[in-house]
């Protein structure tokens, strides 16, 4: 069983965990099955919009794909989550993500 299908049964498993949520987004991404990362970040998002981490990967993807103004979005919600659970890492990486974003726009 590869790590992939592992974590496509954790998460059919426990559909609530949100690591494993994560993991799986991530493994999609590293598959190189963008797409589908794309629209398990945004239920991420939507389900577990304080899990912090998930901001800037999710952000940086949507730049790959020429999404920006999403992108300067996702980070602003970000910071945002970072700014109240006094995250000040995740703070500062979504800050640099989003200024070097608004310089290259």
């Amino acid at each position: 069983m590869t790590r992939l299908e592992q974590l496509e049964k954790m998460h059919v498993e426990d559909p609530n965990d949100v690591f494993v949520f994560y993991a799986l987004t991530k493994e999609y991404e590293y598959n190189g099955l963008e797409d589908l990362a794309l629209q398990y970040y945004q239920k991420l998002m939507d389900q577990h919009p304080d899990y912090v981490g998930l901001y800037y990967h999710f952000g940086k993807l949507l730049e790959k794909h020429g999404r920006q103004e999403e992108a300067l979005t996702v980070y602003n919600t970000g910071l945002d989550v970072a700014k109240q659970q006094n995250d000040t890492f995740a703070h500062g990486e979504l800050l640099n993500a989003r200024t070097n974003l608004e310089m290259d726009m």
